[in-house]
């Protein structure tokens, strides 16, 4: 496919570019669709932004879609941390005629840009666009875990038409499909509706309130570890930090802590597309929205260039290679539980049992990310959530 046909260049007036001496700020660091220069070149291209001006679909945030240029302005005055950066902006997908038609050229875009091995970073628009996203995997035949940064669960009106509160019940309902789990980090009770939560926990998928994460948000690590997207949206991050929303909440992530959680997420090795939804300038404070959605971008891609490639995979050998292997036995359980360190990162797994017809299919949802708590939970004759949760669904 050409993906030039699907963008229009990048028209951003007040950020001057610089003259080719100094490559450190973000704008002159990356190669940008613009109108006086060619669509990029992507060979040797690690991470591309995608800008896409869609909200037809949002319930209460109308105006969303103009966050993508206001994000790139603070995005590009950014200077690129200790590594060399190769990144492209694409530019703006082209709308269609319908908001169908823009799905559908997110997920074009979205599985091209995949299959290419190059990650892309998604800038919203309204939140809807994750069901884009989830699409492109479709196509590509991939089984995936999504995990949402989000203060509900999108769930809506199942029988009613798609929206930015409802996308989430079209992924479950969505057939064929390709969705092995679903975590939503940062919910608040008092937004979520008690037949939401049962449904979540009935369907096996997880769901973490902000008070428990925000106790220890390094207990994110391992959750967005396990994910092959993630959907942010900008409403998780309390109002005082990002005012840019129609619908704000005065609880929520501190913008530090959401940096830190888009760190985890560049660095995991799973991960394969990141989408940032919600910001609305009409109610962005100076900007300040725009300018965090920036900077979670930015922890991002430092995360990204601290990746490890130490994922494990059925075809290695873990006693022989770049990990540590304990067996823990489980009193009146069948199995044990085996955990993996990795020499390398420090990181913990744990290996569930999976059988022989199943294991092709499901070989990357199999060695569940978790923490040492995870391991001490099974010194104590107890069997971890992460590896139960699993196992059930193998089964």
């Amino acid at each position: 496919m050409e993906l030039a046909d699907f963008f229009k260049p990048v028209s951003i007036t007040d950020f001057t570019f610089g003259d080719g001496k100094n490559y450190r700020r973000m704008g002159d660091a990356m190669k940008v669709f613009r109108d006086d220069l060619p669509f990029p070149d992507l060979e040797d291209i690690d991470i591309v932004i995608i800008g896409v001006e869609e909200d037809r679909n949002a319930i209460c945030n109308g105006g969303s879609d103009q966050a993508p240029d206001q994000i790139r302005k603070y995005f590009y005055e950014l200077y690129r941390g200790n590594y060399t950066l190769k990144m492209a902006d694409l530019g703006n997908i082209r709308l269609g005629h319908t908001v169908e038609d823009t799905y559908y050229a997110v997920a074009a875009v979205v599985a091209e840009i995949i299959s290419r091995k190059i990650f892309p970073v998604i800038m919203g628009g309204s939140q809807d666009l994750t069901y884009a996203n989830y699409r492109a995997y479709e196509s590509l035949g991939q089984i995936i875990n999504i995990v949402a940064v989000d203060p509900r669960f999108d769930i809506g009106d199942v029988e009613g038409q798609m929206d930015n509160t409802s996308y989430l019940s079209k992924i479950i309902l969505h057939q064929p499909n390709f969705l092995f789990n679903f975590t939503n980090i940062g919910h608040q009770s008092y937004y979520i509706d008690y037949d939401a939560l049962k449904l979540l926990k009935n369907l096996l998928f997880d769901a973490y309130r902000l008070g428990v994460i925000r106790t220890n948000i390094d207990e994110t690590e391992p959750l967005i570890r396990n994910a092959d997207m993630i959907s942010v949206d900008m409403a998780a991050i309390r109002q005082s930090d990002a005012p840019g929303n129609e619908n704000p909440s005065p609880n929520g992530f501190y913008g530090e802590d959401a940096c830190q959680m888009l760190k985890y997420a560049g660095a995991s090795d799973k991960l394969s597309s990141l989408g940032i939804y919600e910001t609305n300038p009409d109610y962005d404070n100076l900007g300040q929205t725009a300018h965090l959605a920036a900077q979670l971008i930015w922890f991002f891609i430092e995360g990204y260039y601290m990746r490890k490639n130490d994922f494990p995979l059925k075809s290695v050998d873990y006693s022989e290679q770049d990990f540590v292997k304990y067996m823990v036995p489980i009193e009146d359980h069948e199995h044990e539980i085996v955990f993996l360190k990795s020499k390398i990162s420090d990181r913990w797994w744990m290996q569930v049992p999976c059988d022989n017809a199943s294991s092709i299919n499901y070989e990357r949802h199999y060695m569940v990310p978790c923490s040492f708590n995870d391991y001490q939970i099974a010194l104590k004759n107890e069997v971890p959530d992460r590896w139960w949760q699993v196992y059930q669904k193998l089964m």
